[in-house]
């Protein structure tokens, strides 16, 4: 993993001149550039580009945020300046499946994904979740019926807003968000699914899979939208099932998909290395 401190996201239409025009601002600023990366749309005509530096000498983030609106203008550039030394706070919803929470926690505790968890929600009490050490982690049990489903919600808004949270992750969360929540955390909320859908929806979708003779079964991590489980994906990844599997196999497997690609995906936000491009994303994986 690269040392830099410092990222710099950045997406505009494309037009020459642009890398240009950074690079040199940020050497003339004191920046030492230690990873970069870009990519042009050919279909959209924009262009996107990732870049890690450290500052020298008596360089400050603040001077090259004061001052880049200046490079950004000409070239109508959407822009962000992350400082990688700080890490980011990240609220965790849950439900009954709590292996892709675990894994999220343990990552977070051996250095792997560099956040600061702010809370756990879950609309399951603390009760179900004993082989958990939660440490310090505040736990929140917002349950939620039909009928109490905004109020519930108003909850989990409240404390996004009460902790600052910046990412909000549903690792495994079983609830539907609404339009409404959707919107209110666009760009910024994670959410996983087993890539069966639409093909398997509703209960046991493995079980399903299983009945089906499917071959290959998988995971995907989205952005979430206000269309369900269709925002811009981030990442994905398949396993091999063979007619000998069976659906306890398939749900095993799944497990371990699920795990692994959520992890990834979270890193690559937590590492700015995802620009939203419409209904898709690019991501700039390490």
């Amino acid at each position: 993993m690269s040392q830099a401190k410092f990222v710099l996201t950045l997406s505009c239409v494309n037009r020459p001149g642009i890398v240009a025009a950074v690079s040199s601002y940020l050497f003339e600023k004191g920046a030492d550039i230690r990873e970069a990366q870009q990519f042009d749309d050919l279909e959209t005509g924009k262009f996107f580009a990732r870049i890690a530096f450290t500052l020298v000498g008596e360089a400050e983030i603040a001077t090259l945020q004061d001052g880049f609106g200046a490079i950004a203008e000409p070239f109508k550039i959407t822009w962000k300046f992350s400082d990688h030394s700080v890490p980011h706070k990240v609220l965790l919803l849950v439900s009954k499946f709590d292996h892709c929470l675990e894994d999220l926690l343990y990552r977070w505790r051996i250095g792997e994904l560099q956040m600061q968890p702010v809370g756990i929600v879950s609309n399951h009490p603390h009760e179900i979740y004993k082989g958990l050490d939660f440490g310090v982690i505040p736990f929140h049990h917002l349950p939620i019926t039909k009928e109490s489903k905004m109020e519930q919600e108003a909850q989990i808004w409240a404390l996004v807003k009460e902790t600052g949270a910046e990412l909000v992750v549903l690792a495994r969360y079983m609830q539907i968000l609404s339009d409404a929540l959707a919107q209110k955390l666009r760009g910024r909320c994670i959410n996983i699914h087993h890539s069966f859908l639409p093909g398997f929806k509703g209960a046991k979708p493995y079980h399903q899979a299983h009945r089906r003779g499917v071959k290959l079964i998988g995971a995907t991590a989205h952005y979430v939208t206000a269309d369900l489980d269709e925002g811009p994906i981030i990442e994905q990844d398949v396993e091999r099932i063979t007619h000998a599997d069976t659906p306890d196999d398939l749900v095993r497997k799944g497990r371990d998909i699920e795990r692994r690609v959520l992890a990834r995906a979270v890193r690559y936000h937590l590492e700015d290395r995802v620009i939203l491009n419409g209904s898709k994303t690019v991501v700039f994986a390490s």
